[in-house]
């Protein structure tokens, strides 16, 4: 090679490295981007690293799950099927079902999404309660022959319903399996950092933008002092985990004398009464840790503890009113979830 050859194939050289240190240089940097707003009645809190604005892809899910399980929205799959119009179910939709199937069994009916005939008689549906305590008992009395999930069956894309007065009510599992699908959009745009937090459902992965575990807290549940600030049971830090809480002490109404509370036992048709206040369960997907701490709401502190060491798949965190005090129950496998 010439003097001149190698001049120039040095200039080349130098040249291409600088076009791609510039190149380099022009690349989309990755940042810790927030979306927040509202959503299902709820609030959604949303962290997440990524190259670029993911706004339209997270809007664009919400819209497509509000399509499926809104009992809100007329035109959704969910409110066809309760009007017996001929309807086909698409993915979300089956994918609820197959988890409410799975937990009424696991529960032995304390869950159930046929329920909603009874959440609209308590007046935490749709409709608002009916003003005479009187007749709730023979009112509950003329719904409980349309409760219960083995009334329903789901064949070839469509719910069979052995009689027409069975509703649905997907809202025990709809926050939690909205984070999960919030979750997927992020993963599949590439993100491995970021916490999903609809209405208190949350789905946690990686670290947060200080390079630490992800920090979610646990609310103390206060009976006695409406309209305080809430305060914080427990801190956790997480870096990868899928957590709901249910709990009876916020959504309730005085009866007359008797307080009723959000949480009703589709196998009595009544709200629940015990002293278990909250439940928060972590599991392997969050509608599955969702549907899981309303059956521990509904069956109380110690059979919620079989219920969860049957699930195999999960631990909770239970608070439970004793006397003027609250005191604590976890699951053997509860504490080495988190980072201390």
């Amino acid at each position: 090679m010439t003097a001149r050859q190698r001049t120039i194939s040095a200039l080349l050289g130098a040249a291409i490295c600088a076009a791609l240190i510039w190149g380099l240089d022009d690349a989309p940097k990755s940042s810790y981007r927030h979306a927040q707003g509202k959503v299902f009645g709820t609030y959604y809190n949303i962290r997440y690293e990524a190259t670029a604005d993911l706004d339209e892809q997270l809007q664009t899910a919400f819209r497509d799950f509000d399509n499926s399980l809104s009992l809100f929205n007329p035109h959704s799959t969910l409110s066809a099927i309760n009007a017996n119009r001929d309807t086909l179910t698409d993915s979300a939709f089956e994918t609820m079902w197959a988890e409410a199937e799975r937990v009424y069994r696991l529960s032995d009916g304390a869950f159930d999404i046929t329920v909603a005939p009874l959440v609209n008689l308590w007046g935490f549906g749709t409709k608002k309660p009916t003003s005479d305590p009187s007749l709730k008992g023979r009112e509950v009395d003329s719904l409980r022959p349309f409760i219960g999930f083995d009334k329903v069956r789901l064949a070839d894309h469509r719910v069979i319903k052995s009689d027409p007065r069975v509703q649905i009510d997907g809202g025990a599992v709809a926050k939690g399996q909205a984070c999960d699908m919030i979750a997927g959009v992020l993963r599949e745009n590439g993100c491995t950092n970021y916490l999903v937090d609809i209405g208190g459902e949350i789905v946690a992965r990686g670290k947060n933008d200080k390079g630490q575990p992800w920090h979610i807290g646990i609310t103390k549940p206060n009976l006695n002092n409406e309209g305080a600030q809430d305060e914080l049971q427990e801190i956790l830090a997480v870096s990868d985990i899928c957590m709901a809480t249910s709990g009876n002490y916020r959504n309730y109404y005085y009866d007359g004398n008797e307080r009723r509370s959000h949480t009703i036992d589709p196998r009595t048709g009544y709200p629940v009464q015990h002293a278990l206040l909250s439940a928060t369960v972590v599991s392997s997907t969050c509608m599955r840790a969702d549907a899981l701490a309303t059956a521990c709401m509904v069956v109380g502190e110690t059979a919620a503890l079989d219920i969860i060491a049957r699930a195999a798949d999960a631990q909770c965190y239970l608070i439970v009113a004793q006397d003027d005090s609250l005191c604590v129950r976890t699951s053997p496998g509860w504490d080495a979830l988190f980072q201390h």
